[in-house]
């Protein structure tokens, strides 16, 4: 029930709380670590996982961006931009449905295994958890990166469950165990 709450409660106030929350952060921005902007991939057609015997080559075997998940990308750059959070670097994972997110609200991108999803299984969580974690502890003061993923990706990196469409404002965390500093979130 909480957890419903504080969704409708973020949905309402996200506009307002993300242009409030980035003009603090962003002051600072040249000075910290850097910030990767973590994105979970805009609304796609219904549906769990991808169709039996999906390529990833081939976006017409694949679960892609429903309509509405195009216009979502494009909202999602326009309102970064806005807030002065434009990536230096797009970093995607070779699904289409990542790259297409990318590409429509950044206008560029480079595929990265680390972001792949690990949702159909395979021992690659902690091996692309781990990447992901040293890329972030990597990203020098001043700069931002955007990195296009899933929904499983985003939860092990960070334990958040984000909604299709949903960036997390990401810098290097501080603890021994290498967890990233959630500084915002934000809706497309």
């Amino acid at each position: 029930m909480q957890r419903r709450q504080l969704l409708r409660l973020g949905s309402a106030t996200s506009l307002a709380g993300a242009l409030f929350s980035t003009a603090a952060s962003s002051s600072y921005a040249a000075t910290e670590p850097g910030t990767v902007l973590l994105v979970r991939h805009a609304q796609t057609d219904p549906g769990t996982g991808d169709p039996p015997g999906f390529a990833l080559g081939q976006c017409s075997t694949q679960r892609n961006l429903s309509a509405e998940g195009r216009a979502q990308a494009q909202r999602i750059g326009t309102l970064l931009k806005q807030q002065g959070l434009a990536p230096q670097r797009v970093r995607s994972s070779a699904w289409c449905r990542c790259q297409d997110t990318a590409m429509l609200a950044f206008g560029q991108m480079e595929p990265w295994e680390a972001l792949n999803s690990f949702f159909d299984g395979g021992d690659t969580q902690g091996a692309r958890t781990a990447a992901l974690r040293k890329a972030l502890a990597a990203v020098p003061a001043g700069q931002v990166e955007a990195w296009v993923t899933h929904q499983v990706n985003i939860t092990a990196l960070t334990g958040i469950y984000p909604a299709s469409g949903e960036v997390l404002v990401l810098r290097r965390g501080d603890g021994v165990d290498g967890a990233p500093m959630v500084l915002q979130r934000v809706r497309g």
